[in-house]
């Protein structure tokens, strides 16, 4: 049981030069969703693995590109990443990592590596403020006014005591059935729900990391949770597996200043679809640098042009009963 900076806990168990690096890892019973450890966690893990890989190579340091698939549950319990080259090339390394128990492969992942920041005295293409084209913060709210939202992160979530995040009513209406953005026969495009908060750890000793960024990509309150419970398509009580997740870093992480917090993360979220027979939806998520930690700093003018996104994700998910994942754990652990 221990805080996000405890619980990504990879250490170095094995190293065959030429060929493959194997990492030790130890999934934290606190980290799960219900009975089964939550699948951005175990991501986290198998990035920082990657990073500590990549940091022995001394190029290409920095993840750029993750795709990860989840082929077996994973228990909270020890495991291994196992790291090997796929390519080196002269902008970028190919990774692939599996997260291994019991012998088995759970997670296989491709990962990308290179330089995240642009090189000194190189030609300016990021499309950012001031730009008409540039993409700003989604969120409505500053984090240090916005109302906290006690009862977003779900009981399931044994790790929810180390979070805090915030409402965004703004974005909540827009699920509403007398939205403007709801659809019909006329409608061209449109349709889906949108979710959004400002979400901070408690821990102050806790630090937004690039490892963090693949938990946080996964912690958001799936499509079907959104939608009025009135609809069919509403789910009050459920659990939604993730089968495939690619997360592409955008931006470094600031340090923290009068401008960027050190431990809270701007999201925002939408998903369009819903497919029979398992419930299967995608979700896109977005990442944002913060001004200010939860319910601190103050709000200035211009706070929004000084945020970058820090990572986009994107998601296929199924909806099951939660029963299925309590039956998961149960035979995972009587596996150990």
């Amino acid at each position: 049981m221990a805080p996000l900076y405890q619980a990504i806990n990879v250490q170095l168990q094995e190293d065959v030069p030429g060929s493959h690096t194997v990492y030790r890892a130890v999934a934290d019973p606190e980290w799960t969703v219900a009975a089964v450890p939550n699948g951005g966690y175990l991501l986290a893990n198998i990035v920082d693995a990657s990073m500590q890989f990549q940091a022995s190579a001394k190029s290409h340091s920095d993840p750029i590109h993750v795709t990860a698939h989840f082929l077996h549950s994973t228990a909270a319990a020890p495991f291994h990443v196992r790291v090997r080259v796929q390519k080196r090339g002269k902008g970028f390394t190919n990774l692939v990592a599996e997260l291994q128990q019991n012998g088995k492969t759970t997670i296989t992942s491709h990962l990308i590596f290179g330089i995240l920041a642009p090189p000194a005295g190189s030609s300016n293409k990021t499309l950012a403020p001031p730009s008409p084209y540039a993409r700003r913060v989604p969120l409505y709210r500053h984090p240090s006014t916005a109302p906290l939202e006690l009862e977003k992160i779900r009981d399931v979530y044994k790790f929810r005591r180390y979070f805090q995040c915030t409402q965004e009513p703004e974005i909540r209406a827009k699920a509403t059935l007398d939205s403007p953005t709801r659809t019909n026969k006329t409608t061209v495009g449109g349709g889906g729900v949108e979710g959004g908060t400002w979400f901070g750890l408690t821990d102050r000793d806790e630090r937004i990391t690039t490892p963090s960024l693949a938990l946080f990509a996964d912690a958001f309150l799936n499509i079907p949770l959104l939608i009025p419970k009135s609809q069919p398509q509403a789910l009050r009580w459920g659990w939604f597996p993730t089968m495939v997740i690619t997360l592409e870093f955008k931006f470094p992480i600031p340090p923290p200043s009068k401008d960027h917090a050190s431990r809270t993360v701007g999201m925002f979220w939408r998903g369009n679809f819903i497919n029979d027979p398992q419930g299967r939806h995608e979700t896109y998520v977005e990442l944002w640098s913060a001004p200010s930690d939860i319910g601190e700093g103050i709000e200035v003018d211009g706070w929004r042009d000084n945020q970058v996104c820090l990572a986009v994700a994107n998601q296929m998910s199924l909806s099951l009963p939660m029963e299925v994942n309590l039956k998961q754990g149960s035979n995972d652990s009587a596996k150990l």
